[in-house]
């Protein structure tokens, strides 16, 4: 884990913690990046309930309940799907909060999308935030950047939820 994942990961399970609240992951092209980058810090028992990697539309549907016609209509890595699988998480892992992240992390794109396009989705019930990213720097890098940047959108959604959390 680099550096800045490891300083993202503790800042936000100093909110999670101090506000009793939990996170999960609902991860496609990062495998379980995400999920691992949050549960790496000592105490990550006491706000992350678990992480489900979907790497097939058939799980993203069964474990995430994420409707086969909106698959196939949008197509996996879609802002639809990203946002479905956050609403999945939160539902049946019983969370506060959820990152999901869907894509084309490489070789090769997809029939909606090229390679490099990978939609991060941070949120909770009320509110989901999606973010497009484009650009392929080779699988490797678009799985790391695809992880820093559902940290660092998870970190600015609990600094706007929690303002006097910051010292």
């Amino acid at each position: 884990m680099n550096i800045q994942v490891k300083v993202i990961s503790r800042e936000i399970s100093e909110y999670l913690w101090r506000e009793e609240k939990t996170l999960s992951t609902a991860e496609s092209c990062t495998a379980g990046l995400v999920a691992a980058s949050i549960a790496a810090l000592p105490g990550a028992s006491n706000y992350f309930r678990g992480a489900i990697v979907a790497y097939v539309n058939e799980l993203k549907t069964q474990l995430l309940g994420v409707s086969e016609e909106m698959l196939q209509e949008k197509g996996a890595v879609s802002e639809d799907v990203a946002r479905a699988m956050v609403s999945g998480a939160l539902e049946r892992l019983h969370t506060d909060y959820a990152i999901a992240v869907t894509g084309y992390a490489g070789p090769g794109g997809g029939p909606e999308a090229p390679v490099g396009t990978i939609y991060v989705a941070v949120g909770k019930a009320e509110e989901i935030i999606v973010r497009e990213l484009t650009g392929d720097d080779g699988r490797e890098e678009n799985v790391a950047r695809a992880t820093v940047t559902a940290l660092q959108m998870l970190l600015e959604k609990l600094k706007n939820d929690f303002p006097r959390a910051e010292e």
